[in-house]
C-alpha cells in the first residue's frame, strides 16, 4: 500500500511538472514507454559557445527532474516518518499552491466546487428551479425568479422568504446549502414552504425541477422615441454568439438605424465567443485578437470568418466600465482598432491573460487553471495591466464575476487606473486615430462612473430598498412599472428605514467616537460633556443632510426595486436603464447626431488634453 501511494504521488507530481515545463503544447505518450513521464521538447535557451543545444536541454531536464525528486522525497518522508498522521491530499494541495504562489494571480488550483461553478458559467445551464436567492435575516430570501423558469411559472416572487425546503427548516441555512437542496435532476420535485409579505399563513409550493439556461443577453429592445437599438450582454458562454445573432436580427427587423452594445460589468468568458461576437460587427477577414506567450507555438491570430449581420455603415457605440474585462475587452478593442464604432464609458479592467484548464486528478477533484499567454488587440495593444497581474492585488472583481477558461478572469472592479492618459503608450487605429496602451481599453468618450455615498452604500448593503419594495408592492398590488416616486412614497421610505433602526457611521461620527474614547481615558467626561453633545447633534444633522443630498439616487433606486418586483429584469431596463442611465444617455446623444458620431470616428478625441 505504501509503495502504491508513493507511485501514485510520483505520477501526479511528474504530470504536473510536465505541464509546467511544456505549457499548452500537446505531447504523446509512446506505447513502449515504461514510465509515466511525457515529454515534448519545446524549450529554447541560450547556451555557451562550444556546447550543443541537446546537451544544454539535457542539463536543464536533469536539473528539473532532480528538483522534482526533492518534492516526492519530502512528501514521502512526511507521509511515513512524521510523528502524527497527516492527510496526503492536503500535502499535495499545499505543494501545488506553493508552486503557484509566485505566478500571476489568475493561475490557481481549482477544487471540485469552484471547477463545477466555472463549468456551469461556461455551459450556461444547470438543473434546478431558476431563481436568485440570498441569506438574509437568518432565512433564505428569493431575490428574483428568472423569467420562464419553474419558479417563475409557479408564481414565486421577489421577497418571498423560504421557511422550509422539503420539510427542512432554513433558519441559519447558508444560501449555498439551500441552493444545493433545491437543485437536482430535471423532472424531480421539491416542496418549498414560503412566507409572503401581506399574507398571514405560510404557502406551500411543489415545484418540478428543469434544465435552467442562463442567458447571456439580458435585454434587447429599441430606445423609446427613437430608432436606436440597445443590447445588453452580461457574459461570454457557449451560446452567447447564437443569442446575440438572434437579438440583432430581431432588432434589424425593427429597422434600427444604430446600436448601443452594453458590455459594462461583463467579466468575459470564452475566447471563441469573443471572436464570434466581434464577427457580428467587423468585415470578414479582419483580425480580432492574437495571443502570444513564452513558447513559439503560443502565438495565434484570430480573424473574422463571416460577413457581419450588423452592417458596417450602421453606427455602433459600445458601453464599457471598470468591470468590463477579458473577452469584453477583446470585442471593444477590435471594434475600436478597426474604427467600426465608438467606445463610451470609463477605462476597462485590463485583464489580458490567457488561461487554460488542465485536469490534474483522475477523479476530477482538482484542476489547474494556468496562464499560458497574453492577449493583444489588432493595433498591437496588450490588454493586460501590469498591476492586475500579481497575486495579492487589492482590486478584486465581484464574487459573481463570470469569466472562465480562455480568456477567463478572476475579477475586480473598482481600483482606479494608476496611469493617466498622457503617460500611456500611443497606438493607432486602422484609420489613424490615436488609442492608448498600458492595459485595458480607454474609451473614446469618457463618462465618469457613479460614486456611491456612505448612506447609499449602507442602504444597498442592508437591502432596505429591496425590503421596502416588497412591502410596498404587497400593499399596492395594482402598482404599475410607470409609477413615479412621489414625495409621499419618499416619506414612507424614510419612515420605513427609521422603523428598521437604519444607521451608519459617517466620517464625523468616527472622529467623534475617537474623541469620546480619549476623553473617557483622561477622565474628563464632565468637562467635555457639553461639547460632545453638540457634536452628536451635528452628526444627526449631517445624516439628515445626507438623505436630502442623495434624494435623486434614493428615488431612482426605490423605483428600480419596485419595478424589478413587478416587471422583472425587462422592466428595469425599460423603465430605469434606458430612461435614467447617464452612460446610455451619452450614447443616445452621440447616435442622435450623425455628424458628431462621424467626426469622432474619423478624427478621434485628444485624450491627453481632456
Amino acid at each position: 500500500m505504501v509503495r502504491y501511494t508513493i507511485q501514485l504521488f510520483g505520477i501526479t507530481v511528474f504530470a504536473l511538472a510536465l505541464i509546467w515545463l511544456v505549457g499548452s503544447g500537446e505531447a504523446v505518450q509512446s506505447s513502449k514507454s515504461t514510465g509515466p513521464v511525457l515529454w515534448a521538447d519545446t524549450l529554447h535557451i541560450n547556451v555557451d559557445e562550444g556546447s550543443s543545444k541537446e546537451d544544454a536541454d539535457k542539463k536543464i531536464r536533469d536539473t528539473f527532474l532532480a528538483d522534482v525528486k526533492k518534492l516526492t522525497q519530502t512528501a514521502f518522508n512526511i507521509r511515513n516518518q512524521y510523528m502524527e498522521e497527516v492527510d496526503t491530499k492536503e500535502i499535495i494541495k499545499a505543494g501545488i499552491e506553493g508552486m503557484l504562489e509566485d505566478l500571476d494571480r489568475f493561475s490557481v488550483l481549482m477544487e471540485k466546487q469552484s471547477y463545477d461553478a466555472l463549468m456551469e458559467s461556461t455551459h450556461g445551464k444547470y438543473e434546478g428551479l431558476g431563481m436568485q436567492i440570498d441569506s438574509r435575516g437568518n432565512r433564505i430570501v428569493i431575490i428574483t425568479p428568472i423569467e420562464g423558469t419553474p419558479a417563475y411559472r409557479k408564481g414565486l416572487r421577489a421577497g418571498d422568504v423560504i421557511y422550509e425546503i422539503d420539510g427542512k427548516d432554513t433558519e441559519g441555512m447558508s444560501s449555498s446549502d439551500a441552493s444545493g437542496m433545491m437543485r437536482g435532476k430535471a423532472g424531480t420535485s421539491v416542496v418549498l414552504t414560503i412566507k409572503r409579505a401581506g399574507i398571514k399563513d405560510l404557502l406551500e409550493f411543489e415545484i418540478e425541477r428543469a434544465v435552467i439556461e442562463l442567458r447571456s443577453v439580458n435585454y434587447y429592445g429599441v430606445v423609446p422615441g427613437s430608432d436606436i437599438g440597445y443590447l445588453r450582454l452580461s457574459r461570454f458562454a457557449e451560446e452567447t454568439s447564437h443569442e446575440l445573432r438572434e437579438a440583432i436580427i430581431a432588432l434589424n427587423e425593427q429597422n434600427i438605424s444604430s446600436l448601443i452594445f452594453d458590455l459594462r460589468n461583463n467579466g468575459g468568458g470564452l475566447l471563441d465567443q469573443a471572436k464570434e461576437t466581434a464577427e457580428l460587427f467587423l468585415d470578414k477577414g479582419r483580425e480580432i485578437v492574437y495571443t502570444k506567450g513564452r513558447l513559439e507555438n503560443s502565438e495565434r491570430h484570430y480573424y473574422s470568418e463571416r460577413d457581419p449581420i450588423f452592417a458596417g455603415q450602421k453606427p455602433l457605440v459600445i458601453l464599457v466600465d471598470e468591470g468590463t474585462a477579458s473577452a469584453s475587452e477583446i470585442v471593444a478593442g477590435a471594434v475600436q482598432d478597426w474604427d467600426r464604432g465608438l467606445i463610451v464609458g470609463s477605462n476597462t479592467y485590463g485583464k489580458g491573460l490567457v488561461q487554460q484548464i488542465f485536469n490534474i486528478s483522475t477523479d476530477g477533484s482538482m484542476a489547474l487553471k494556468l496562464t499560458t499567454a497574453k492577449y493583444y488587440v489588432p493595433s498591437g495593444r496588450c490588454i493586460q495591466k501590469a498591476d492586475r497581474q500579481q497575486k495579492g492585488s487589492s482590486a478584486l472583481l465581484p464574487e459573481n464575476h463570470p469569466d472562465t477558461t480562455a480568456p477567463g478572469a478572476e475579477g475586480e472592479a473598482t481600483e482606479e487606473d494608476s496611469l493617466k492618459v498622457p503617460d500611456k503608450e500611443i497606438y493607432y487605429t486602422n484609420g489613424g486615430r490615436v488609442v492608448y496602451g498600458g492595459g485595458g481599453i480607454i474609451p473614446d468618450i469618457d463618462v465618469e462612473g457613479e460614486t456611491w455615498k456612505p448612506i447609499e452604500i449602507n442602504l444597498e448593503r442592508k437591502s432596505l430598498f429591496f425590503d421596502f419594495a416588497v412591502e410596498y408592492v404587497s400593499q399596492h398590488p395594482d402598482v404599475k412599472p410607470e409609477l413615479e416616486i412621489t414625495d409621499d412614497i419618499l416619506s414612507q421610505f424614510r419612515e420605513f428605514i427609521q422603523e428598521k433602526d437604519f444607521d451608519y457611521q459617517t466620517s464625523l461620527q468616527l472622529a467623534l467616537k475617537r474623541l469620546e474614547n480619549e476623553v473617557k481615558d483622561e477622565g474628563e467626561e464632565e468637562m467635555f460633556a457639553e461639547s460632545l453633545e453638540a457634536m452628536r447633534a451635528l452628526v444627526e444633522k449631517e445624516k439628515e443632510d445626507d438623505f436630502d443630498e442623495s434624494v435623486d439616487y434614493i428615488r431612482r433606486t426605490i423605483k428600480r426595486e419596485i419595478v424589478a418586483s413587478i416587471a422583472g429584469e425587462r422592466g428595469v431596463y425599460e423603465e430605469i436603464v434606458l430612461k435614467t442611465d447617464k452612460t446610455v444617455a451619452k450614447a443616445i446623444e452621440i447616435l442622435s447626431n450623425p455628424d458628431r458620431y462621424s467626426q469622432l470616428l474619423v478624427k478621434g478625441q485628444n485624450k491627453a488634453e481632456l
